[in-house]
């Protein structure tokens, strides 16, 4: 029989998004329903952020062991045991899957549906028996990865995040299709971890970031041995003994494995969102500044909104969405505000314009740099590889920032609240620093901004007017 449930909020996604918009209109007293066909959790404990940082953090300990030798600790070739490599990633989940669960949600009063779900009406969904019908809905399905149409590729066995941490014998040579933050991340990983590792990238590895950034991460990865073919369209792959084979204009390349990372679409299917009167098109759901779709009974959260893939960015949405439906105060969507990082060795971290997208916005900009071979500490660590780089206007209000180095998804932080708080680059001069931290690199970014001026011709005459009055 067909169970009709009455809710508050129905909420179809039980990712990052999902559970947060759950988990706060539950507390706040609402009744909500929270539907979820695959794993709780979603995309980024089951398969993304998580498992991937969790096989990073373990291919940099392997690292750790190759370059101790610098620190005059006697260096070794590590040995892996990918299958407990493996294991532990998957510790990691299981570790974290209780704060995700259904047995939590369901404990916070949420009604927990295991099963697919679809639009009947504008306010009406089914999912599996049970029919419900709320006064909002928040579509939080997230996104899958998108499969290029490569001759060939359906012929061949290949991964995708999806079901790479499934994996438990290391390739001998991982060919990954893709050269963005998952293709590089893996690569590095894999890599350091005894793989041998291609990566095919179509335009330039780590595209979207700023050039003077993402040559370093290069640098570095070909140091450590991968191979890099940028510029370079997979044209063909074949099945070989071994493996596969992927023809890049006139060239083959064989491995033993095949990773594609070209991206994600956002996950629509099965939701027959036509009978709810949501429009969407292939970057997700068109949605309002408010994240309302075409039904403004309808919302949309994470992936699927059709902006920025990124948890933290699913995480925002749901505090928009809380205000906006529960406390009716109009809440905008501002996730270009949004910071982005790869976890690679050296991590890459960006918030705002990068030089040339200020360039083009603004015309005449200013620029502040600060290296790490200029920071103690990165000397201390004998890792100073990298940057500090501001981007501002003549005036030194912050448009964007870009840190290379160790930790660096932590040290741009400061400029995400700069940014995010329309601060000029003078509050990095006042603040103090303590020392010795990589830190430091921020506020010596911020002075040398204020260099020309501070030392200038006119400053000296200045100084010796002044000096009159001793």
């Amino acid at each position: 029989m067909t169970e009709t449930i009455k809710a508050d909020l129905c909420i179809i996604g039980a990712g990052s998004g999902g559970l947060s918009v759950a988990a706060g209109a539950a507390m706040l007293g609402r009744k909500v329903v929270l539907i979820e066909k695959g794993e709780m959790g979603g995309d980024c404990l089951n398969t993304g952020c998580v498992p991937s940082k969790a096989l990073i953090a373990a291919a940099a300990r392997a690292e750790d062991m190759r370059e101790a030798e610098k620190f005059g600790v006697a260096s070794a070739e590590p040995k892996i045991d990918f299958a407990a490599v493996m294991k532990h990633v998957h510790g990691v989940i299981e570790s974290i899957a209780p704060i995700d669960s259904q047995e939590r949600f369901e404990g916070l009063g949420v009604t927990v549906i295991r099963e697919p779900a679809s639009f009947t009406g504008p306010r009406e969904i089914r999912a599996g028996d049970t029919t419900v019908r709320a006064k909002h809905f928040v579509i939080a399905t997230g996104s899958r990865p998108f499969v290029p149409p490569i001759p060939g590729l359906d012929d061949v066995p290949y991964f995708t995040n999806e079901t790479l941490f499934d994996n438990r014998a290391l390739p001998d040579h991982l060919v990954i299709i893709g050269g963005g933050p998952i293709g590089i991340e893996m690569a590095q990983a894999h890599r350091r971890l005894g793989a041998k590792v291609t990566v095919i990238e179509g335009d330039k590895i780590l595209g979207r970031e700023d050039p003077e950034l993402a040559d370093i991460v290069r640098t570095q990865l070909v140091k450590e041995g991968v191979a890099l073919v940028e510029g370079g369209k997979a044209d063909k792959i074949e099945k070989t003994l071994s493996g596969i084979s992927v023809t890049v204009g006139a060239r083959a390349i064989e491995g033993s494995h095949l990773l594609i990372a070209v991206g994600r679409k956002p996950t629509v299917d099965g939701l027959n969102l036509e009978a709810a009167g949501v429009d969407y098109d292939a970057k997700g759901l068109k949605t309002d500044n408010r994240l309302r779709t075409t039904n403004k009974r309808v919302y949309a959260a994470g992936d699927v909104a059709g902006g920025r893939q990124f948890t933290h960015v699913a995480g925002y949405h749901a505090s928009i969405l809380i205000r906006n439906i529960l406390f009716k105060a109009p809440s905008k969507n501002k996730e270009h505000l949004a910071p982005r990082v790869t976890y690679c060795d050296p991590e890459l971290a960006q918030i705002g314009l990068t030089e040339r997208e200020a360039r083009e916005q603004h015309g005449e900009v200013k620029i502040a740099r600060w290296p790490f071979s200029q920071n103690d500490r990165a000397e201390a660590e004998r890792d100073t590889q990298g940057l500090v780089k501001v981007i501002t206007d003549n005036k030194g209000h912050v448009l964007g920032a870009g840190v290379v180095g160790r930790g660096a998804g932590d040290l741009l932080q400061p400029w995400v609240l700069a940014i995010s708080s329309n601060l000029k680059i003078r509050a990095f001069t006042d603040m103090i620093a303590p020392y010795p931290t990589r830190g430091e690199a921020s506020k010596r970014a911020a002075g040398a901004w204020y260099s020309d001026t501070l030392f200038s011709d006119r400053t000296k005459f200045l100084v010796r007017l002044l000096s009159v009055f001793d």
